[in-house]
């Protein structure tokens, strides 16, 4: 069974059943996050506070309002640290069961949607694919914080607009399941004339790994066997991007 230690986070100190506990009901209205946010705005809260309204219910002697700081604590304040923990690893914090864990989680999968929605609406108008960094903001939220490698395809028609994009991977080296057949079969059912890879490093580096260097030189090579243009590959972190093209590697 995992423990607190195992993930780097302190143990809880020993209860204190004789210790009186401030109430969520007991504290001041206007110390009550429902209340500041209804008299003050949902901007004044912190973001402890607004996960609180999210969660709703603490347990006895422990109001929801201690259980989300302790939660932010244990994820030093970030939200991007906090997107990134499995459910069992939410459920390390005291007072986060199955039920809140997946909560938080439900949370998390808005905000990544918010985010491509947002995307769309201002870097996807035509779905035209121009440089590296569109191919960035196009998937940037949809990859760069996740805790394992996936591999995406964009498929582009003549003057690069998106035709289709699919995961080909997920989880597992990037190396050892990448299949070009399968690239190039769905490329040409979709009629596509050119297509752009990318992929994420969960460690945060975007220097490319001997790996990355060979299944770009693969799928080059594979790509213009079959008379398609692969327009870019591009590693995705949270820091940024690598783009193969800008660096003059894609050939």
């Amino acid at each position: 069974m995992m423990t607190r230690e195992d993930f780097g986070l302190e143990a809880h100190e020993p209860e204190e059943p004789d210790a009186p506990v401030l109430t969520i009901k007991e504290m001041c209205r206007d110390e009550r996050p429902r209340e500041r946010a209804m008299n003050h705005g949902i901007g004044s809260l912190s973001t402890a506070e607004l996960l609180a309204i999210i969660l709703r219910t603490g347990q006895p002697g422990l109001p929801i309002t201690d259980l989300c700081r302790q939660l932010m604590a244990d994820n030093d304040n970030s939200l991007l640290r906090l997107e990134r923990r499995t459910r069992q690893e939410l459920m390390l914090t005291k007072g986060i069961g199955a039920a809140k864990a997946l909560q938080v989680e439900a949370m998390m999968e808005i905000m990544r949607r918010y985010h491509i929605e947002l995307t769309d609406s201002s870097t996807r108008q035509l779905h035209s694919i121009k440089t590296s960094a569109s191919i960035y903001e196009r998937m940037r939220y949809r990859i760069a914080n996740l805790d394992h490698e996936e591999v995406w395809i964009i498929l582009l028609n003549r003057r690069n607009i998106v035709l289709k994009e699919f995961r080909l991977t997920t989880g597992s080296s990037v190396a050892s399941v990448f299949d070009i057949k399968m690239i190039i079969k769905r490329a040409l059912l979709e009629g596509a004339e050119a297509l752009a890879m990318c992929h994420n490093h969960p460690s945060g580096n975007l220097r490319p790994s001997p790996q990355d260097d060979s299944i770009t030189r693969k799928l080059y090579a594979a790509c213009q066997t079959m008379d398609l243009r692969m327009i870019d590959h591009i590693i995705i972190s949270v820091n940024g991007f690598y783009s193969y093209c800008d660096e003059g590697r894609l050939c």
